[in-house]
């Protein structure tokens, strides 16, 4: 009799069960969409570039002796004709008083010569000397001014070595930090280097470009002869008022932040070198506020005429990435996903550039693509502007 209750209950619960209805299927993903289309997009070469002074003056003691003043504030500006240092002159003001002792003795030797080939010549018209004295006495002249010649020679070396022990800036520009301090012993062993002083505005920036990057724009490199300081600064005020133009170039900071100023090409290396296949090019930037200095390391970005014209872009958001092939989603006007390779370019800031597999028009998941898959049926809804065209800003691309 139990055994009938168990079964019963058993079927009674296997009916509950088949008249239970089935789950219904989940809604359809909402995503957000852009339309693709076409644009100009800039794109940039970019490279690492090394900030040096327009002119990066060396400061050394050029004679020996113990380093007597500073005269300037480590890292402050300075004037050309400045004085920067000074060495302790005394041993170089004695000997330049010795040299012109020496000079004057030799003036007088040669005064006393000159009176005796005078007298001499004298006596020889007389008959009272020989040839051959005279000739003493004209060789005695000649060499006394070879005596004074010789010893002005040194009166200017000692005066040079008065000069040298007060060392002046020789540009207007900006000191660094004092090598070595007051009452130190320099030019010892050598040359001492004590500072340097650069001037820093312009700047200089060194930076490698690829053999491929000068072989697609070869003409941008061919006429540099003329670009002198003079023509630099009127290139870079003008280029102050139009950032946008393709012959200047941009420098980006370390804090990522685009430089205020923009940069033009001046002088490009004779070869390029074989071991990295990069040739070393120059270029000046305006300084006015001196915020870039000699050894900071920059992102150069110069632009690039050969790409980048009303080119098919989508948000890399967009992408979809497997084992090394992108597609996009592209949503249908029934609603459904059809997944579409493509080909892709350069980047430009968020953007991408799209080689093939699109022609514009299209409308893409940019929002949501890790909810979709090929087929299924989503809800879809502008995302941001609703332009893949339009979204994002121009950036640097190689």
């Amino acid at each position: 009799m139990r055994t009938l209750s168990i079964l019963a209950a058993a079927g009674t619960l296997v009916a509950c069960t088949q008249d239970k209805p089935a789950p219904p299927p989940p809604p359809p993903a909402q995503v957000g969409t852009a339309v693709v289309g076409r644009r100009d997009v800039p794109l940039f070469v970019e490279a690492i570039g090394t900030l040096d002074g327009y002119v990066d003056a060396e400061i050394r003691a050029r004679v020996r002796g113990y380093l007597l003043t500073q005269t300037f504030k480590d890292g402050g500006p300075v004037k050309a004709g400045q004085v920067l240092f000074t060495i302790e002159p005394t041993e170089y003001q004695a000997g330049a008083t010795s040299a012109a002792a020496v000079v004057s003795r030799a003036k007088t030797d040669l005064a006393k010569a000159k009176l005796d080939l005078e007298r001499d010549q004298g006596l020889f018209k007389a008959g009272m000397i020989s040839r051959q004295e005279v000739d003493n006495a004209t060789a005695a002249v000649a060499d006394s001014e070879a005596q004074i010649r010789a010893a002005e020679a040194q009166q200017q070396q000692a005066s040079l070595s008065v000069g040298y022990a007060t060392l002046r800036s020789p540009i207007d520009g900006v000191a660094g930090l004092a090598q070595v301090r007051v009452g130190n012993l320099v030019g010892q062993d050598g040359p001492t280097l004590l500072t340097t002083v650069s001037q820093i505005d312009p700047v200089r920036v060194d930076f490698p470009l690829a053999e491929i990057d000068y072989v697609r724009e070869p003409e941008r490199y061919a006429h540099l002869d003329n670009r002198d300081l003079a023509w630099a600064k009127t290139e870079l005020a003008r280029l102050d008022h139009a950032p946008d133009d393709p012959n200047g170039l941009e420098l980006v900071l370390a804090d990522g932040k685009v430089y205020a100023h923009h940069g033009v090409i001046v002088a490009i290396d004779r070869k390029i070198d074989a071991t990295t296949g990069t040739v070393q090019l120059q270029a000046l930037v305006s300084n006015p506020d001196g915020v870039l200095r000699p050894g900071e390391s920059v992102r150069v970005h110069l632009r690039r005429d050969d790409a980048g014209k009303d080119a098919v872009v989508v948000p890399e958001k967009g992408l979809i990435s497997v084992q090394g092939s992108y597609s996009v989603a592209i949503v249908g006007p029934d609603s459904k996903i059809k997944m579409q390779k493509v080909e892709l370019g350069d980047s430009s800031n968020g953007l991408r550039i799209v080689t093939k597999g699109l022609a514009g028009g299209e409308t893409i998941v940019v929002d949501g693509v890790q909810r979709i898959q090929d087929g299924a049926t989503v809800v879809a809804k502008p995302a941001g502007n609703g332009s893949a065209a339009g979204s994002g800003s121009a950036g640097s691309a190689r």
